[in-house]
């Protein structure tokens, strides 16, 4: 479900960018959260962070998502 995705996306970043997205249309959270997926997904170096610190591996992989649309 997006919605789940685009809460679990949201709660990855921090404070002032978590504001930012929100402020942009459903359909523009939904994309960011899909491609924030996407990066948990393809990077193998997230997958090591991952085993080590899920937060932590959510939290690059949002930063990452953000930087990009910067």
């Amino acid at each position: 479900m997006a919605t789940d995705e685009v809460r679990r996306f949201l709660a990855a970043l921090p404070p002032e960018e978590r504001s930012a997205v929100e402020g942009r249309s459903p359909q523009e959270q939904e994309r960011l959260a899909a491609a924030w997926e996407r990066e948990l997904e393809s990077d193998d170096e997230l997958d090591t962070l991952d085993e080590l610190s899920p937060p932590a591996a959510e939290a690059e992989a949002a930063r990452r998502v953000i930087e990009r649309e910067a």
